[in-house]
């Protein structure tokens, strides 16, 4: 399923069939843009890209209306952690490098998509770049 919109920081609207604001693919990628919750965006190279692990969200222990799943993507100089729901999508895109970018979108479009983004942070792993 390829998506395109032209420009990630505006996503295409939820009621597109195939679109998701969430996140974007496509073929021939050499980054993934990641817009953090925060409003920074980071422009992340796949040559770091080292692995990804998907499992369900520790949070839920304490809170029970937090996101269900958790996806964290490591880079040689970052890591990003996604919540959510729906999230093997965002892991079989990564595999393929087909993951155009990725960025939270509000709670209320949650139901209506498969995969929904609820957070992302950025975390910098190495102060000097």
């Amino acid at each position: 399923m390829k998506q395109s919109p032209s420009n990630p920081g505006d996503p295409p609207s939820a009621s597109s069939p195939g679109e998701n604001p969430c996140f974007s693919g496509g073929p021939n990628l050499a980054a993934l843009n990641v817009l953090a919750d925060g409003g920074v965006s980071y422009l992340l190279p796949y040559a770091q890209f080292l692995f990804a692990v998907r499992g369900s969200n520790p949070a839920l222990e304490k809170e029970p209306d937090a996101p269900p799943e958790k996806l964290l993507i490591r880079f040689a100089r970052a890591d990003v952690a996604v919540l959510g729901s729906g999230l093997k999508r965002l892991e079989q895109d990564i595999q393929k490098y087909e993951l155009r970018f990725v960025k939270s979108a509000d709670r209320r479009l949650a139901a209506t998509l498969n995969t929904h983004i609820a957070a992302v942070t950025v975390t910098l792993t190495n102060k000097n770049v």
